[in-house]
């Protein structure tokens, strides 16, 4: 699995945990994607990562989508 090179950034809360819980189940970021837009949610690669990392901020319908494919509550992404 690639290592983040990158710091992370300030301008959301929960990027940090869901790579680590993505990265938990053994699943690529790829992979994700592709899940969260078989769900319904229009993100692209580029836009995902800088989620993860921390350099954009999360919106609601993301942080639902997400928590959808996790199989978790939303809060327990933060």
């Amino acid at each position: 699995m690639k290592q983040r090179t990158k710091l992370y950034g300030d301008r959301n809360l929960i990027g940090k945990n869901v790579e680590r819980l993505r990265k938990e189940r053994g699943i690529s970021q790829k992979d994700f994607v592709a899940r969260l837009q078989t769900e319904g949610l229009d993100v692209n690669p580029t836009s995902y990562s800088k989620l993860e990392g921390q350099v954009r901020c999360a919106t609601d319908k993301e942080v639902f989508y997400i928590a959808k494919v996790l199989n978790l509550k939303m809060e327990d992404l933060f």
